[in-house]
């Protein structure tokens, strides 16, 4: 299961070495896409395809709201290629949309990794943190 936070570094050449515990499960050719929020996807191959049949790019019928959901990740993605070390270079398409600079943000999600510009996850984080008092202390009173 990929799950943790880890930070990690970007070099000028892009390149970012891909926390050990993650690289391990994702293998030496992970996949690489925009995601939603202004971050990136990192997947497994095999994930690659489950992801896929989440965001409904496997559907028979293809809706102009799934064409652009595949558009906008299937479009975008690359299969990396890691070294020994678990590095890996960014494709600067990838980097650009994400805004990605010296800091990285690795966020593991169960069956998927999230990258993040480490400024843009700060700030994200504390968002969350502050509407999920929110929402518990509304579910606490309608219990």
């Amino acid at each position: 299961m990929l799950i943790g936070q880890y930070t990690g570094r970007l070099n000028l050449k892009r390149r970012v070495a891909i926390p050990k515990k993650f690289i391990q499960k994702l293998g030496n050719r992970p996949i690489m896409a925009k995601w939603y929020e202004n971050c990136l996807v990192l997947v497994s191959n095999e994930g690659w395809k489950e992801l896929l049949k989440r965001i409904g790019s496997s559907q028979k019928l293809m809706i102009a709201p799934v064409r652009d959901i595949d558009r906008f990740v299937s479009g975008s993605a690359f299969e990396l290629e890691a070294d020994i070390q678990g590095r890996v270079i960014i494709p600067d398409i990838l980097s650009k949309f994400a805004g990605l600079g010296e800091e990285v943000v690795f966020l593991g999600l169960g069956d998927r990794v999230e990258v993040w510009n480490r400024e843009t996850w700060e700030a994200k984080e504390t968002k969350i943190m502050d509407e999920a008092k929110a929402a518990l202390e509304e579910i606490a009173k309608n219990e």
